[in-house]
């Protein structure tokens, strides 16, 4: 069990080269989670990549842990915030330099250059949640509209994002970007993947195994399954710290007879790449067909 909120997800941004702008993303990754796991599973002075990125919070922490961060992010609202996340983070001193490139991860070793393929210590990242993100809460007073309003609760507008895709159509394409990380990880290294599950329509979308079969399905070897806990811990006691609609949407079940519970961990997924695979895959190896994508292209938001 990883204790990855003793204190808010504000707080723990606070002072750590975050800017403004960063608060707006619906889904953002805890930033001891990212240390836990960039301390546990890599080196001073290792690659680590996300190729979801979203805010860049794995490259923050990589860059205070004495790591290069590179990330990979489809939207270009976002690829650029986790730049400027990376130069903050540069400027305040003796923090490796860092990389963010904007594109579809399926097209993960077209976007990364080739000097980093094979030389990849640690692949941290998390699927998206799609519809069930919550956001912030805004009033009546703040919004003009009446009854409690969301804000800041979507990735993007874009159809084309996985985030507004079924489920079986995210996995498949999970898959594909796991087999791209499998492919510019170095031999025996390793996959971090944060996952919990959510309800649609009232049934329960187990995310975490189903993305533990993708791993497999991408030639990775599954290592470990820990957790991450997004509640404090007080005197034995779990602290839960859930949005509005989470304590909401909760209620409204369980006085319809759903005895659902209040989500106050992520299921942490190791997967690693085997030792004695070479960089490139062999000539045996199960090949993913590129699928069509709006955004095939690089474009290097910042490297240093």
């Amino acid at each position: 069990m990883w204790n990855t909120a003793p204190t808010s997800a504000p707080h723990q941004r606070k002072r750590r080269g975050y800017v403004p702008e960063s608060a707006a993303h619906p889904a953002k990754m805890l930033p001891v989670l990212a240390a836990t796991a960039i301390q546990t599973y890599s080196r001073p002075g290792d690659l680590v990549l996300d190729p979801m990125c979203g805010i860049g919070t794995t490259l923050v922490e990589a860059g205070h842990l004495g790591r290069h961060g590179i990330g990979v992010e489809y939207e270009p609202r976002w690829a650029h915030a986790a730049a400027r996340n990376a130069v903050a983070v540069a400027r305040e001193g003796d923090a490796p330099p860092g990389e963010v490139y904007c594109g579809d991860a399926r097209h993960l070793t077209r976007l990364i250059p080739t000097r980093h393929h094979g030389r990849i210590a640690l692949v941290l990242t998390s699927p998206p949640y799609g519809k069930s993100l919550h956001g912030q809460v805004r009033s009546t007073r703040e919004s003009g509209e009446r009854g409690v309003t969301k804000k800041d609760n979507r990735y993007s507008r874009d159809p084309a994002n996985l985030a507004h895709q079924s489920a079986d159509h995210l996995l498949a394409a999970f898959t594909e970007i796991l087999a791209q990380c499998r492919t510019v990880l170095r031999p025996g290294g390793t996959v971090v993947v944060t996952t919990r599950p959510w309800r649609e329509r009232g049934e329960l979308i187990d995310l975490p195994t189903a993305v533990l079969a993708a791993g497999r399905q991408a030639g990775l070897i599954p290592a470990e399954r820990n957790v991450a806990l997004l509640a404090g811990i007080r005197d034995g006691q779990l602290v839960t710290r859930p949005s509005f609609f989470q304590q909401k949407n909760v209620s409204d079940a369980r006085r319809r007879g759903i005895p659902l519970h209040l989500i106050a961990h992520e299921d942490i997924l190791v997967l690693r790449k085997c030792k004695l695979e070479s960089a490139a895959p062999h000539p045996g190896a199960r090949s993913f067909p590129p699928p069509c994508a709006q955004k095939a292209g690089a474009v290097v938001v910042a490297a240093w």
